[in-house]
């Protein structure tokens, strides 16, 4: 049975968009310039304010961002923010709650999936440094 609170939370799409291009340190002005010749900072501001996003901007920027455009169409910061408190909140170590998120925790650990966000998101920001030097010395 799926909670029915969850079913009518809306789920901000531009919002989505700004918080994981600002977690990657990716500026508005070279989203721009990824999407092409007629986007521009401005624009991009716009389209994050945008509730929903056209699936086809959507999949451009997902690429961009290199995340999945289920990400960006799905994430809900307060559904995560109260998971994470009720998590690690908990002081009781001894209580039958605490082992059972202990037992079921992820077959990754989750400093290794930072490490692998904070590889890619250096090596985005090389492939962009990479791009504006070769866009300089065109002019």
């Amino acid at each position: 049975m799926i909670d029915t609170a969850m079913q009518n939370k809306k789920i901000h799409q531009g919002r989505n968009i700004k918080r994981f291009r600002e977690i990657l340190g990716i500026k508005q002005e070279a989203l721009a310039f990824e999407l092409g010749d007629d986007w521009n900072q401005k624009k991009v501001s716009l389209l994050e304010q945008k509730e929903i996003v056209e699936s086809d901007v959507l999949a451009q920027v997902a690429q961009i961002l290199k995340v999945p455009t289920e990400a960006i169409e799905n994430f809900d910061e307060e559904s995560a923010i109260n998971i994470i408190a009720n998590t690690f909140n908990n002081h009781d170590h001894s209580s039958s709650q605490f082992a059972t998120i202990i037992n079921n925790s992820p077959s990754f650990h989750p400093l290794d999936k930072m490490v692998e966000l904070y590889e890619r998101m250096l090596k985005q920001q090389q492939e962009m440094i990479d791009k504006l030097e070769k866009l300089i010395q065109n002019k």
